[in-house]
């Protein structure tokens, strides 16, 4: 039985690429005939009239060459990512929980008891002092914290790197980790425009709300981060989802808070209370019956709070059209 050499096998995977494309069901823009790649070249040509259809193609391939499994080992460069969630970036090594061996097969118990003791002594060497064992407990909070609001990962990296800077400065004597980390991602939903309210945070923090407030408003005034007012709309996808209402009501509620924006009805307000009163009153406008009591519920928005706004928003509303809210103020009143 031959052995092919490495490079017999990329040259081989090569021309099959390249016999792949040609049979793709891909013709010549000028007379119809079968496209082929010459991956040497990077370009895409016809195979009867030699018109280059495509150049420059990118070469997805490594840059070096290799003629065995050691020297392939040996200059490859792939490996995981680095991450912001982890107080090493990921660079140090993890022992598997898996007790099997390379083959799929069980290990034997005292095999067993080596690996939990190397284990063991990995996760002790993995922080060398108190400061990386707190800032990997940080970490870990935020990740906790962020997989249970639902928050994207690019988020989550980033609030990360807003914890590492405030340890950075020195701001954390006199706070908990827990409440740091809670404002750090606070902070990075802040930046993100994520609809997650300071309730949403409390909920899955281990902290009261007044604890991470307070370090959330020392480390954005120490740090200059750069968040700007939140926006009403941000939270209305996310009200709207909980309510199950129409895309009609939803593009309706858009427009009412941008109506409201332009006449400066929302400064001073709170945004959430004002995408709950641009719901219920974009429900008004679209006939569609949703009560306060429903929307305050979905919303933890006081039913007070959406009375008086819905009506500054209307009153907006009926200086750009004043017949659809006087209709909307007549259906709510024989309500």
């Amino acid at each position: 039985m031959t052995t092919l050499s490495t490079h017999d096998a990329e040259e081989r995977e090569s021309t099959a690429d390249e016999e792949t494309t040609a049979g793709e069901d891909h013709v010549c823009p000028d007379c119809g005939g079968h496209l082929t790649h010459d991956a040497s070249r990077g370009e895409t040509v016809c195979a009867d009239c030699g018109l280059v259809v495509d150049e420059n193609a990118i070469d997805r391939g490594p840059e070096w060459r290799a003629f065995d499994s050691a020297e392939r080992d040996e200059k490859s460069r792939v490996g995981a990512p680095t991450t912001k969630l982890m107080h090493d970036e990921g660079l140090s090594t993890n022992i598997g929980w898996q007790n099997k061996d390379a083959n799929g097969n069980s290990l034997s118990s005292s095999q067993r008891e080596k690996m939990q003791r190397l284990r063991t002594w990995n996760e002790r060497f993995r922080t060398r002092d108190h400061s990386e064992r707190n800032l990997k407990q940080a970490l870990g909070e935020i990740d906790r914290m962020g997989s249970a609001l639902g928050v994207p990962k690019s988020a989550r990296e980033t609030a990360g790197v807003v914890y590492r800077r405030a340890l950075d400065e020195g701001l954390l004597p006199g706070r908990s980790i827990e409440g740091v980390a809670t404002a750090s991602l606070y902070a990075a939903v802040r930046q993100t425009n994520l609809p997650q309210t300071i309730d949403d945070m409390v909920v899955v923090s281990r902290v009261d709300e007044q604890e991470f407030t307070r370090a959330y408003r020392y480390i954005n005034r120490e740090l200059s981060l750069e968040i700007g007012p939140p926006d009403p709309a941000d939270y209305l996808s996310k009200f709207v989802s909980e309510l199950d209402a129409s895309d009609e009501l939803a593009m309706r509620a858009h427009d009412l808070i941008e109506n409201g924006k332009a006449a400066n009805v929302h400064s001073g307000k709170s945004p959430v209370g004002l995408a709950a009163a641009a719901i219920y009153a974009a429900g008004l406008l679209v006939n569609e019956e949703l009560t306060q009591e429903t929307i305050s519920d979905a919303t933890d928005v006081s039913t007070v709070t959406i009375r008086d706004r819905y009506r500054e928003l209307l009153e907006a509303e009926a200086d750009r059209d004043p017949v659809e809210a006087s209709a909307a103020g007549g259906s709510n009143a024989s309500a």
